[in-house]
């Protein structure tokens, strides 16, 4: 996926971009679909919190992606 990374090889955030893909999801909506608090999808967005493989898997499957 050359698409999603960026020049030094990391995997792009692209969760805020999704969101708003798909109706216009509110941080607080992804975060019920996931089982996680509004803060941690903030954080997540913000390259605060790197997600664990499971959550990062949740978040996919809530985009359908």
């Amino acid at each position: 996926m050359v698409g999603n990374r960026e020049k030094k090889g990391r995997v792009v955030n692209n969760i805020r971009r999704l969101r708003f893909d798909h109706d216009e999801m509110t941080q607080k909506q992804l975060a019920e679909i996931v089982g996680v608090t509004r803060q941690t999808i903030v954080a997540i967005e913000n390259a605060k919190y790197a997600p664990s493989l499971e959550l990062a898997f949740l978040i996919a499957l809530a985009f359908n992606t």
